[in-house]
């Protein structure tokens, strides 16, 4: 047998075989394929509840934004109010030290990368340790027993099956809405993005357990925005408020916990964000994923949300009239807003409306059954410290999360890779539209 025979008697079952390793793989690719379109902008958080340290990378914003780190705080304090808080709550101070992206009060295009410290760290340093043998005996804080009881309504028992962790502390940790601290630092850059853009968002609370306002949707952007900081609950009606604090105060004494709802509100919300082109272009579809990844948020609504199930269409849709007042870009109104400002997953200029239901905290004073892992037999749940309840707080993260949302969905529309390039993108927009509405269609 001559060599090029040779050759060809081994390369041609190394080429079958190859093209069957290609064909796999291809099928394979299919077989995991997701359409996504690229993130305009995007974060990612890291750390536990009481490690070190919680830290955020926010990357996407434009360069030329100005930021005001005290926003950023105040931001973080109102995430840490709100009647029925736990002792943490004293404890916890936070505040965001912000590592990179920024430059003299402005953004430069780079990942911004911010951190908040866990004051609460040198009592757990030694249960929280990264490396062995861990600070040595007397520091460091108490040597804590492995958590081995999961709680019914938690990420215990079923973190701990899919890591195959044995201490459920493993899981906790970073299951625990302490995380969404770092959201709300992101989200209070991204609402800075937002304000120069001319939306402002507000939340209240309409829902704690079985107390709560007649219709949300009568609440304005302007009566949501006046809440005081420090309000109690952050309900717009003072006797409703009232007895929303009662309800918690009974269910502290009975050493239970209650969930809630609130609406977030987003007020000049461009026309036009959003797409109904993809699945997963569309914005109401991307804020409801956003809220629903709130730990213990178990359902979303957009304007009237699950009313909208028991009503007739003549008294669900928004009627379309001119828009006397001229204050509309499309010289059109909306005498009622039951589709909280999207249609089609796309914003309409109207105010948008979201909500998110929350069921109460899973740690119980006094616990529910369940079975300790290490010896399969029935045993209380365990008991960490935590809240009675925490919606307030949660609208907070509610806000943080829409404002991530509508930022993303902004700079997808208008572009920009710097404040000045945004700004002249939506301006010709805006005298586009404006001009497009300007005389009928021809």
């Amino acid at each position: 047998m001559n060599g090029r025979a040779r050759c060809k008697k081994i390369a041609v079952p190394n080429a079958t075989r190859i093209r069957r390793v290609r064909s796999r793989d291809r099928a394979e690719a299919r077989r995991k394929f997701v359409y996504n379109f690229r993130l305009m902008l995007r974060f990612l958080t890291a750390g536990e509840s009481h490690g070190r340290a919680l830290v955020v990378i926010l990357e996407g914003l434009p360069a030329g934004l100005a930021i005001d780190v005290d926003q950023v705080t105040r931001e973080l304090r109102r995430r840490q109010g709100g009647y029925g808080r736990g002792r943490r709550m004293a404890i916890e101070s936070d505040q965001a030290e912000i590592l990179s992206g920024v430059r003299a009060g402005q953004t430069i295009g780079s990942p911004v990368a911010m951190m908040i410290e866990n004051r609460d760290w040198t009592n757990w340093q030694y249960t929280m340790r990264v490396g062995e043998p861990g600070p040595p005996e007397g520091e460091g804080g108490a040597r804590r027993a492995p958590v081995t009881r999961p709680r019914p309504g938690h990420a215990d028992l079923a973190g701990g099956a899919k890591y195959d962790r044995a201490d459920l502390r493993d899981i906790l940790e970073r299951a625990s809405a302490r995380e969404t601290a770092a959201r709300v630092a992101a989200g209070a850059l991204a609402r800075q993005l937002l304000a120069h853009a001319g939306i402002r968002l507000a939340s209240h609370v309409f829902r704690i357990a079985g107390v709560a306002l007649s219709n949300h949707l009568r609440v304005s952007f302007e009566s949501a925005a006046a809440l005081a900081e420090d309000a109690p609950l952050r309900c717009v009606d003072a006797d409703v408020e009232r007895r929303m604090i009662e309800e918690i105060d009974r269910a502290k004494e009975a050493g239970d916990t209650l969930g809630g709802a609130f609406e977030v509100i987003a007020t000049g919300v461009p026309i036009g964000l959003g797409s109904y082109v993809q699945w997963d272009r569309k914005l109401d579809g991307r804020l409801a994923q956003a809220l629903m990844s709130i730990p213990a948020i178990k359902a979303v609504g957009i304007g009237a949300g699950p009313a909208v199930a028991t009503l007739p269409g003549s008294r669900v849709h928004d009627e379309i009239v001119p828009d006397d007042a001229g204050a509309r870009v499309t010289r059109l109104a909306r005498p009622t807003n039951n589709a909280g400002g999207l249609e089609g997953g796309v914003t309409n200029g109207e105010d948008l409306r979201v909500t998110a239901s929350m069921k109460p905290i899973s740690t119980l004073m006094k616990p529910l059954r369940s079975v300790d892992l290490a010896t399969m037999t029935p045993s209380p749940a365990a008991i960490e410290r935590s809240d009675v309840c925490a919606v307030p707080a949660a609208a907070v993260v509610g806000e943080a999360m829409v404002s991530l949302v509508l930022a993303d969905a902004l700079l997808e529309r208008f572009g920009g890779d710097s404040i000045s390039a945004l700004d002249r993108a939506m301006a010709a927009s805006d005298a586009a539209i404006r001009a497009r509405f300007s005389q009928p269609a021809g």
